[in-house]
């Protein structure tokens, strides 16, 4: 017994036209054929597949069948699938890159990388992302591995040598604490150094040696934002933090901004860098642009 046969492209096309545009003579128009050359690939198709798509006899107007409509959706993610196909294909001829490694600074305001990336997938929608997010040094390892083409990092932690680069704005670094902490009470004479300084570390060796902000004789050093956040609110310590994180919790009182004599704040300046001897291609260039524009 044979089994169902693989729609063509066609047949694909002309089973989309037929549901969208609600009829067999609608579809023709669209589709710039005769209304008999549509029905002709429709009765083929169904005759293919051994299933009836589309009731014609109870109704003027075509209405899908549940079989139909599974069809219908399948018929579509194909031909996306090959459109994306055919998209890659072209930027690939052209000399446009497959994939785009890109690390950026954990300090990197959420808004802005959202921005860039949604950007970036509508002006390239077959190029591929590698998203990395790092501490300090870690762009640039990621960048002299060979694991991103462009970055966006603030190189002052770390030997920029070999690397382009080019300013992309700056965000504000706050020192802040839970209400309750005692630098954040009113009239303290608590001094900062004399309180755990929770301060953000490398994981790579490129600023070993180095401190950066750091004031109190005791601290806790941690991999990641996301905990250093944490154990903030949690009452732990007091620390540096980028202002548009933490934005809501003062508003809401979680944190407090601190004051006390000692302590200031800093601007944190981002570049987007990539290396010299290996710069990213056109959608690269395009991504790293974009940056560029929202300082």
């Amino acid at each position: 017994m044979r089994g169902p046969g693989t729609p063509t492209i066609d047949q694909m096309q002309v089973l989309i036209a037929v549901a969208d545009a609600g009829g067999l003579a609608a579809a023709a128009r669209r589709l710039g054929r005769a209304t008999s050359a549509v029905s002709y690939a429709l009765d083929r198709l169904e005759a293919q597949l051994g299933l009836k798509l589309f009731e014609r006899v109870t109704t003027r107007r075509p209405r899908l069948t549940k079989g139909g409509e599974a069809v219908l959706a399948d018929a579509r993610a194909v031909l996306a699938q090959l459109d994306g196909l055919k998209a890659r294909v072209r930027g690939l001829s052209e000399g446009l890159e497959a994939e785009v490694a890109l690390a950026v600074d954990v300090m990197l305001p959420h808004d802005r990388l959202v921005d860039a990336l949604a950007a970036f997938r509508a002006e390239f929608p077959a190029v591929s992302l590698r998203l990395h997010a790092e501490a300090l040094g870690g762009v640039t390892q990621k960048l002299r591995a060979g694991e991103a083409v462009l970055g966006v990092t603030n190189t002052d932690h770390h030997d920029a040598a070999g690397l382009e680069q080019a300013a992309a704005g700056s965000v504000r670094l706050i020192p802040v604490a839970a209400p309750g902490h005692p630098l954040a009470r009113k009239g303290t004479k608590a001094r900062p150094q004399e309180h755990v300084q929770l301060v953000l570390s490398d994981r790579t060796p490129l600023t070993a040696g180095r401190d950066f902000g750091v004031l109190a004789g005791t601290t806790w050093r941690l991999a990641d934002l996301s905990t250093k956040h944490a154990l903030l609110l949690a009452g732990l310590g007091w620390g540096n933090m980028p202002e548009f994180l933490v934005r809501g919790d003062l508003k809401a009182r979680r944190l407090v901004a601190l004051k006390p004599d000692g302590i200031t704040g800093a601007d944190y300046s981002f570049k987007v860098v990539w290396r010299r001897d290996a710069p990213p291609g056109p959608a690269g260039r395009w991504l790293a642009a974009r940056f560029m524009a929202q300082s």
